[in-house]
C-alpha cells in the first residue's frame, strides 16, 4: 500500500513538472513578441517611461537618412548580446532569451553609408525575470483565506463603530476617502451577512449606517453632481491637500454606486436602488458627445479642473451593472463610452493612472501607467455580451502590458540580509507608486481568468493561480488581515503599515472567485 502512494505521488508531481514545463515553454515564446509596439501603426512609442520589460522591448530609436543598418547591443555584467537590422524600431527578440534577468544597457548605433559607425540611442533598463511556474501554492483553501479576509475588516473597531453611529471614525484615517472606502465598506459587510447568516444582522447594520452617511454627504437633486458623495472628507491624508479640496474624481462615485446596489441585493430596500439608479443618471447627464467624461471636477459646480479625461472601466462596469436590473436606458451611454475607450485610450496606449492621491495635472502622455486602468478594461472587454476578436486582441494586450511593466515574478535586488525587500509573485501599482499591492494582483489575476475562460489558454490559469496563491501567503494566519503592500519592513515601520478596505475587499472577492474554480485549477496537476 506504502508503495502505491509513493508511485501516486510521483505520478503526480511527474505531470503537474510536465505541464509547467510545457507553459515555461509557451510563456518565452510570447515573450519575444513586443507588447504594442509603434511599427504596428496605432500608437506612439509607449514606453518612455518604464525601467523594466518583460517582454522583448522595441524603442523610439530615431531613424538616420544615411544609415545601412543598425547594431543593437545589451550589456550586463553577465556578458554582451548583439544584433543587426535594417530597422531602428526592431524589438529585442533576436536575443531577448539569451539575456539573464539583471539590470542591462542598451546601445543602438547606426552603420552609416560611410561604412562609419554612429552611437544613435541608449537606455538602461531591467531585463525582468519570466514567468517560470510552478511557484509556492496557496496555503490555506481559498474560500477560508477570503472569509478570514472579510472578518477581519467586519471585526475592525472602525467598522464595528457604524453600528452605534452613522459618521465614521476617523481613527482609520482611510474614511477619508468615502466613496471608495466607505463604499468598500458597505460591500464587504453585505459579503458577511450573505456568507455568514450567524453574523447577518450586525453586517447589515454597520452597511445601512455606512450608506447613510454616504447619502447625507451626497449633492442634492438637481445638482449638476446630484446623488454623488464627495471623493474627500474632512483633512486627512490626500483630503487636505488644496488641488483635492471642493473637487471630487469623477468616477469615483461608481463605487458608492456599486455599494448601493450591493446593498440593495442584501436587503430588498428600494431606497439604496432608486439612489444608484440616480447616480447613474448622473452619469448620462455628465458624459460628453464623444462618450468622454473628464477625470475630476469642481463638487459644487460639476464644472472640470483640467482638460483630463477619465479612463471608463468603472463608469462602464456600472452601466452593464445597472442594465442587469432591466434598466435598458444605461446602454447608449455604455456604448458610447466603449467606443471612446476605443478609439481613443486602447488606440493611444496611454492606460493613465487616476488615483485620488495621485495629481494627474501636467503628467506627459505615458508618464503614470498603471495596472489598474490596463488590467480592469481588459476584463471588461471580457464580460461583454458580444465579444469581437478586436475585443480580444485588445484584452490581450493590455494584460501583457500589465505584466511586462508592473508583475514582478521574482526580484533582483536582495537586502544585506539575503532576501528580497517585495515578495513576489506580485504586481506593482502604478509607476508613481513603485509597491506590490494585493488590489493590483487581483486586477492582473481576474484578467488572466477572464482570457482563460474564454480561451482556455492555461497560461493564463496558471500565471492568475500564482498571484491568487501568495495572497494566502501574505494574509496574516492568525486574524486574516490581507495586507495591501507586499513587502518586508522593518519592525517600527511595519507598525505604521497601511492597510485599504478597498484593497482588501479585491482580494476577498478574487478568493471567492477562484474557490470556485477547482475543477479548472486541477488541469495544472
Amino acid at each position: 500500500m506504502k508503495r502505491v502512494l509513493i508511485l501516486s505521488v510521483l505520478l503526480l508531481s511527474a505531470s503537474c513538472t510536465g505541464t509547467y514545463e510545457r507553459l515555461n515553454k509557451q510563456a518565452a515564446g510570447e515573450y519575444l513578441q513586443p507588447v504594442r509596439p509603434a511599427s504596428e501603426g496605432r500608437n506612439p512609442c509607449w514606453n518612455k517611461f518604464a525601467k523594466k520589460f518583460m517582454y522583448a522591448p522595441a524603442f523610439d530609436v530615431p531613424a538616420q537618412s544615411d544609415a545601412i543598418s543598425y547594431r543593437f547591443t545589451v550589456s550586463s555584467d553577465a556578458g554582451s548580446w548583439s544584433f543587426e537590422t535594417d530597422s531602428p524600431g526592431a524589438s529585442l527578440a533576436p536575443i531577448w532569451n539569451s539575456i539573464p534577468p539583471s539590470k542591462v544597457d542598451l546601445c543602438v548605433e547606426a552603420k552609416l553609408i560611410c561604412d562609419t559607425m554612429v552611437t544613435v540611442y541608449t537606455r538602461s533598463f531591467v531585463r525582468d525575470y519570466p514567468f517560470e511556474g510552478p511557484y509556492r501554492d496557496a496555503v490555506r483553501d481559498y474560500r477560508e483565506a477570503a472569509i478570514k479576509g472579510a472578518l477581519y475588516v467586519h471585526l475592525m473597531p472602525e467598522v464595528q463603530h457604524w453600528t452605534v453611529s452613522d459618521v465614521p471614525d476617523m481613527a482609520y484615517s482611510h474614511n477619508t476617502y468615502p466613496c471608495k472606502i466607505i463604499g468598500a465598506t458597505i460591500r464587504n459587510e453585505c459579503l458577511v451577512a450573505r456568507e455568514l447568516p450567524e453574523r447577518r444582522e450586525n453586517a447589515l447594520q454597520v452597511a445601512r449606517n455606512a450608506a447613510a452617511f454616504l447619502i447625507a454627504m451626497s449633492r442634492p437633486e438637481g445638482d449638476a453632481l446630484a446623488y454623488f458623495p464627495p471623493t474627500y472628507y474632512l483633512d486627512r491624508e490626500a483630503s487636505k491637500r488644496e488641488w483635492n479640496q471642493g473637487k471630487t474624481m469623477t468616477l469615483e462615485a461608481a463605487s458608492a454606486g456599486q455599494a448601493f446596489l450591493d446593498l440593495y441585493d442584501a436587503t430588498g430596500e428600494k431606497e439604496y436602488f432608486e439612489r444608484a439608479v440616480g447616480i447613474g443618471r448622473t452619469y448620462v447627464r455628465l458624459q460628453r458627445e464623444d462618450g468622454s467624461l473628464p477625470i475630476k471636477v469642481d463638487f459644487a459646480t460639476g464644472e472640470p479642473v483640467n482638460d483630463v479625461s477619465a479612463m471608463l472601466h468603472p463608469l462602464l462596469r456600472y452601466f452593464a451593472r445597472l442594465e442587469s436590473y432591466g434598466l435598458q436606458e444605461f446602454a447608449p451611454a455604455r456604448e458610447k463610452g466603449e467606443r471612446w475607450m476605443d478609439e481613443v485610450a486602447v488606440e493611444r496606449f496611454d492606460m493613465t493612472g487616476q488615483f485620488e492621491d495621485v495629481n494627474v495635472k501636467g503628467l506627459e502622455p505615458y508618464q503614470n501607467l498603471t495596472n489598474c486602468t490596463a488590467a480592469p478594461y481588459a476584463s471588461y472587454l471580457m464580460h461583454k455580451t458580444v465579444i469581437t476578436d478586436r475585443d480580444r486582441a485588445n484584452a490581450r494586450d493590455l494584460v501583457r502590458l500589465s505584466e511586462d511593466q508592473f508583475v514582478h515574478w521574482a526580484y533582483h535586488d536582495s537586502l544585506s540580509d539575503g532576501f528580497p525587500r517585495k515578495n513576489a509573485p506580485c504586481v506593482h501599482e502604478q509607476y508613481h507608486y513603485e509597491m506590490p499591492v494585493d488590489n493590483s494582483a487581483c486586477n492582473v489575476a481576474n484578467a488572466w481568468l477572464d482570457i482563460y475562460e474564454d480561451s482556455g489558454d492555461l497560461l493564463c490559469l496558471a500565471k492568475a493561480k500564482a498571484l491568487i496563491d501568495n495572497i494566502t501567503i501574505q494574509q496574516n494566519a492568525v486574524n486574516g488581515r490581507i495586507p495591501t503592500t507586499w513587502e518586508w519592513r522593518e519592525t517600527a515601520k511595519d507598525r505604521k503599515r497601511t492597510f485599504w478596505i478597498n484593497c482588501s475587499f479585491s482580494s476577498v472577492t478574487t478568493l471567492m472567485r477562484f474557490a470556485g474554480m477547482q475543477d479548472d485549477i486541477a488541469k495544472l496537476k
